[in-house]
């Protein structure tokens, strides 16, 4: 079934019936605030109010800048994958010809609808993504993973979720389409210096390759390069976002990397317990003295192409 909130087309067609993951009561208090915000700086009143993480890490402008300096244009199609609560569909929707979005949860979906209301350029379609893609019909120009792609294992029965899932989008990817991938780095600065981990909230846990949690999992720089190898004819360009993909101020590549003295912002765990065990600044400095820095970034966002034969 279609139904439509404002300019938003939800498609409930692979849809089970019942959301597979929650956050909670605090997901009614979302799609409140959905229904009563209109302008970024009505969000930004709300946020400064309730001072909760949720609340700023699902509705922050600042979330958008992950993909805002991208090159989509109004001839683009997107595929976002996992879109959530609508934090990147905004951003997305400005700058492309359409955005298709493909989410688990209902209730997450009314928040992006109610947010996203005066786009006429986006559809969400509900349901499990194996489901959905069955369905789908397009190429895209370019496929999201913002924050998703970690997750894989706890969609697919397949051995090699993280493989199978890049070779699952790969399908729908247009001639010269870009799959995004914003993800932690396992071995980024932050875990080192006494961040719990993202996921699971447990000191070291993906330094000491995730010996407690079965289904997420992050990568490091170099297994990453493997994993995309391994999936297929797959071209990485990596982007390094700070302090993280989350709340990124600033996007470095290869070709301009941060200075010493650049990055000082390293307070950016804003939802969880952590340690001082060292001066981030000081140890950027230094690893960006040995040419280290890529390695340690806190996160990583990737544009994959595919290689020509």
């Amino acid at each position: 079934m279609r139904e439509k909130i404002g300019k938003i087309t939800l498609d409930d067609t692979c849809y089970s019936g019942s959301d597979l993951y929650s956050d909670g009561p605090v997901e009614e208090e979302l799609l409140e605030i959905a229904k009563s915000c209109h302008t970024p700086e009505e969000y930004n009143q709300v946020i400064a109010e309730r001072k909760s993480w949720p609340v700023m890490y699902h509705f922050s402008h600042i979330r958008g800048n992950i993909v805002s300096w991208l090159p989509i244009t109004k001839e683009d199609k997107v595929l976002e994958i996992g879109a959530g609560c609508g934090a990147i569909t905004g951003a997305l929707a400005k700058k492309a010809g359409s955005v298709t979005c493909v989410e688990l949860s209902r209730q997450r979906s009314l928040v992006n609808a109610y947010r996203n209301e005066d786009c006429d350029n986006v559809t969400i379609l509900l349901g499990a993504f194996e489901e959905v893609e069955k369905t789908l019909a397009e190429k895209y120009d370019y496929i999201t993973f913002i924050g998703v792609f970690e997750y894989a294992a706890c969609y697919t029965d397949n051995e090699n979720p993280f493989s199978y899932m890049l070779q699952l989008v790969e399908r729908h990817l247009a001639p010269g389409g870009k799959i995004v991938i914003a993800i932690e780095n396992r071995l980024g600065l932050k875990y080192w210096a006494g961040c719990a981990e993202d996921h699971v909230g447990r000191f070291f846990e993906g330094l000491e390759g995730y010996p407690n949690t079965k289904d997420v999992h992050t990568f490091s720089k170099t297994e990453l390069i493997r994993l995309f190898h391994e999936a297929g004819n797959f071209r990485p360009e990596f982007y390094y976002p700070y302090p993280d993909y989350k709340f990124p101020f600033s996007i470095y590549s290869d070709a301009y990397l941060p200075r010493k003295g650049d990055l000082k912002e390293n307070i950016c765990n804003y939802d969880q317990r952590r340690l001082l065990l060292f001066d981030e600044s000081k140890v950027f400095d230094t690893l960006i003295d040995n040419g280290l820095f890529p390695e340690f970034s806190n996160s990583f966002l990737v544009l994959l192409g595919k290689e020509e034969s």
